[in-house]
Parts: structure tokens; C-alpha cells; sequence
């Protein structure tokens, strides 16, 4: 009988020693039904100095709705988006894509958004558009959520030319898949140098490919010697790559224009989930160029009448952008920088919110326990990232743009590349610098949108700045 019990009491012991961690562990990766992201994980100096932030909302702290553009001054450009909720998705002005927006450089945009039938609220936004933070469209970090019948009107000038899109940020990883998006371009002030400009949408909605919410070829109208700039914007979660039937060249990436780029052939182009490139084109005197974007999907630039090209197969090699174009010296001196930080992506199992599974960690931590990047404005920041995950990921920055300096730790010799977004592979590393000029509390995040829900997502903030917003219970805001 002594042994039997002793045995059962061995046994309640082992138990012990195995599930009082596990709990621990459970307990603490539960979240607050409602919560600020100023209150999650820890603190990232990066080397910097550590003084002007405490935890939570607090006094004395700049409130990130200050940060707008002049109220006083009157829209150059005024858009009203109205977003509903639809049997087969979700639509913005009763289409997906939403309509293009388009400025000019130097503009005030004010877009009008109206939630008509969105149960879960909406939010907009500006992709690749380095706005005032509180019009950055992250429910629960610079906004609420925008509910069924109410409006929000988003005000920002834009200052750099290039090709850009709009998306939901509250429950992203539905609402951006089922359609809820579109593409903004801001033109510069002296007139564009090609003949025809064409946007081009890649979206792939409930497993069919589109471009422009089109499937299959499309006719692009344009005359022999004509110059055709195509807009391609990866709006789905992966990887899209785009490339054509006759040489072409890659005028821009996410947005910035290269700086002495040359005819391509026999390459392709990968664009990572959230980026964009700018290909351009020559029509041919007497047939059409194909270019594809991904497999299932192409434009067919040219004469109404001239005969489709074949479907070119994917060339085996990507353009290698650490190389391509002219170099330029850049004003940024990211070999001194204020703040240095590591953006380490691994995988491991542990739980998030009390569910266990295998789950992204940011240095090692699982959400919510990552780290905040903290920076003051006018540094210089330089991040390294590594990733052993096991994926890739395309990482994306709000608020600002990143020089590529390296990947694998070959330098960037060609043209500067300037990104907003950026696919890191498996086993592989990323160095990028940037200079912190946009106060804010910003989201950096994985733009393969399912991965930001399971936990692959930090935010990069701004000493002595804090946000009155917060995250779930009765707030309604979702941002992943």
C-alpha cells in the first residue's frame, strides 16, 4: 500500500515538474482582452540612449493624432472610397481593385471613407506612403476602427513619386485577401517620359490570379515605338514575379526610380508580398511584348491588332538588384549609425494567446513578448535581419523608406534600392539602413499576412511619443 502510494506521489510529482512550466508558460502568453501596443514585450534601444518612454498611455508624452498635415490647407486631390462587405468578398466603389488614386507630387490627398456594410470595421492603409502617423490606417495603433455607417477622412501629402496601394488594415489577413485594396500613384512634377502608363494589379482571389481583378491576357493599346511603363503591384501574400517576351527595363522599386537602369533578358523580376516594380517596355514595330506576371496572368502591350506572343516560361535567374544600375553615393551614413538592431525570425513551439503550436519568434521571443524598436527622430538606424525560420518572409516597414545595403553580406554596388518592403529567404540575411525622420508609433511586420497573426510582427517607436488607441475588447480593432 506504502508503495502504491509513494509511486502516485512520484507520479504527481513528474507531472508537476512537466506542466507547471507548460502553465506558466500558457498563462503568460495570454493577452488582456484589451491592451496598447505600448505595453507589449520589451524595450529595443539598439545601442541608443534609453531615456523619454515608460510603458502604457502617460503624460507628458506627444500624442501620435498630433501628427497630421496642415488642417488649414485646402485638398488638391479628394477621393470618397466606400467599402462593403459582398457574398464572394469585399468591395471598395462596388469593384475590387478599388479605383487608382492618383497625384501628384506635392499634393494634399483627403480621401473620404465610408464603411457601408464591413461588420468587422475597416481602416485604410497607405502603403509605401510615408504619411503623417496618424493617418498610417492601423486599427488599434493610429486609429479605431472604422464601423458600419461611420467615416473617417485620411489627409496626407505626398512626397515622393512612384507606384503605391491601399489596403485594410483591420482584420488584414481577410479583408486584404477578400479585395479589400487598391493602387495609388503619385506622379512627379514634370510630366512622365513614357507614352503609356499602365497600372497592373496582382491579386489572386479565392485561388484565381487576376491582374486588375481580370483573369487571363489583356490588351494594353499602344503603338510601335511607343515606351510603356507597367505598374506591377504584388497585393497577395507570397512572392509574384513578373518578366516579359522582349527586353525590358526595371524602372523602379516600391516606388523610388533606379538610377541608371539597363535593358533586361532572360530574367526575371520577384516582387515580394506588399512590393511593386515599374517595368518599361519598347512596342515593337510590327508585333506586341507579352509581360507576364506571374504564370497565369499577362498584358499584352501593342497595336490592337498584332498577334499575341506565345507565354514566355519563367527564366531560371531573378535581376540581381545589389548589382543593377549605377551606383550613387546616398546621404546616410549607415556605417555610423545612432541605433543598430537585430531582427532575428525564428520558429519554435510555445503558445500564442493560450493556443499552442509551432509560432514565428522576433530574437527569440513569441508575441507578445517581442521587442519595441525604439529610435529618436534623426537617427540613423541600421537592421540586420536573419532569418532561420524555416520560410520566407517579406518584411515590411510603415512610415518609412529602408536602404538595401547587403544580403548575405554582399554589398549593394548598383543602383541604391530603396524598399518598403523586402522578401528575406530562409537561411538568409538582410542589412537595410534608414534615417528616423517620421515620429510615430509604426507596425514592422511580416506582409505574408496569416504570418503577422501568428505572431511575426513588432513595432518601431519613437522615444517620448505614445498612442491613445487600443488593441481588442470593446475597441473592435484588429489590425492582423
Amino acid at each position: 500500500m506504502r508503495g502504491t502510494r509513494l509511486r502516485v506521489l512520484v507520479g504527481v510529482a513528474a507531472a508537476a515538474v512537466v506542466l507547471g512550466p507548460l502553465g506558466w508558460f500558457w498563462q503568460q502568453s495570454l493577452l488582456p482582452d484589451t491592451y496598447s501596443v505600448m505595453d507589449m514585450g520589451y524595450m529595443d534601444y539598439g545601442g541608443g540612449p534609453k531615456e523619454g518612454h515608460a510603458h502604457g498611455h502617460h503624460d507628458g508624452a506627444t500624442d501620435i493624432t498630433t501628427f497630421t498635415a496642415d488642417p488649414d490647407r485646402p485638398a488638391d486631390v479628394s477621393v470618397d472610397l466606400v467599402t462593403r462587405k459582398t457574398k464572394d468578398g469585399y468591395t471598395i466603389n462596388g469593384s475590387t481593385p478599388g479605383p487608382t488614386i492618383t497625384a501628384q507630387v506635392g499634393q494634399l490627398v483627403e480621401v473620404h471613407v465610408r464603411n457601408a456594410s464591413v461588420d468587422d470595421g475597416v481602416s485604410v492603409h497607405w502603403h509605401g506612403v510615408d504619411v503623417p502617423n496618424s493617418q498610417d490606417g492601423v486599427a488599434g495603433v493610429t486609429q479605431d476602427a472604422i464601423g458600419v455607417g461611420k467615416e473617417f477622412t485620411y489627409r496626407f501629402v505626398v512626397t515622393r513619386p512612384g507606384t503605391y496601394w491601399y489596403h485594410s488594415h483591420q482584420v488584414s489577413h481577410e479583408q486584404v485577401i477578400g479585395g479589400l485594396l487598391g493602387a495609388l500613384v503619385v506622379e512627379p512634377r514634370r510630366p512622365i517620359t513614357q507614352d503609356v502608363d499602365q497600372v497592373a494589379v496582382a491579386h489572386t482571389y479565392k485561388g484565381r490570379r487576376t491582374i486588375n481583378g481580370e483573369e487571363g491576357v489583356q490588351r494594353v493599346a499602344a503603338e510601335p515605338g511607343d515606351h510603356v511603363r507597367v505598374r506591377v503591384v504584388n497585393t497577395d501574400n507570397g512572392t509574384v514575379s513578373a518578366w516579359a517576351s522582349a527586353p525590358y527595363t526595371v524602372l523602379a522599386i516600391d516606388g523610388t526610380d533606379l538610377v541608371g537602369p539597363t535593358p533586361v533578358d532572360g530574367r526575371h523580376v520577384p516582387i515580394p508580398a506588399g512590393g511593386r516594380a515599374d517595368l518599361e517596355v519598347t512596342v515593337p514595330t510590327s508585333d506586341a511584348v507579352r509581360v507576364q506576371v506571374g504564370l497565369a496572368t499577362a498584358l499584352v502591350v501593342g497595336p490592337r491588332d498584332a498577334p499575341v506572343p506565345d507565354r514566355v516560361a519563367q527564366p531560371k535567374k531573378a535581376v540581381d538588384f545589389l548589382t543593377y544600375g549605377t551606383h550613387a553615393n546616398v546621404p546616410i551614413a549607415s556605417q555610423d549609425p545612432d541605433r543598430s538592431f537585430e531582427y532575428s525570425i525564428g520558429k519554435r513551439p510555445g503558445f500564442l494567446d493560450g493556443k499552442p503550436g509551432l509560432w514565428w519568434t522576433i530574437n527569440g521571443h513569441l508575441y507578445p513578448d517581442i521587442p519595441m524598436f525604439v529610435v529618436s527622430e534623426g537617427d540613423v538606424v541600421r537592421v540586420h535581419i536573419d532569418n532561420h525560420s524555416g520560410d520566407v518572409h517579406p518584411m515590411h516597414l510603415h512610415g518609412h523608406h529602408a536602404l538595401l545595403l547587403s544580403r548575405e553580406g554582399k554589398r549593394s554596388t548598383g543602383s541604391p534600392i530603396w524598399v518598403d518592403s523586402v522578401d528575406v529567404e530562409d537561411g538568409e540575411t538582410v542589412d537595410l539602413a534608414f534615417v528616423a525622420d517620421n515620429p510615430g508609433v509604426w507596425m514592422d511586420h511580416c506582409h505574408n499576412l496569416p504570418h503577422a497573426t501568428q505572431g511575426l510582427v513588432s513595432h518601431l517607436m519613437y522615444a517620448g511619443v505614445t498612442t491613445p488607441f487600443d488593441v481588442g475588447g470593446d475597441t473592435g480593432n484588429t489590425p492582423e
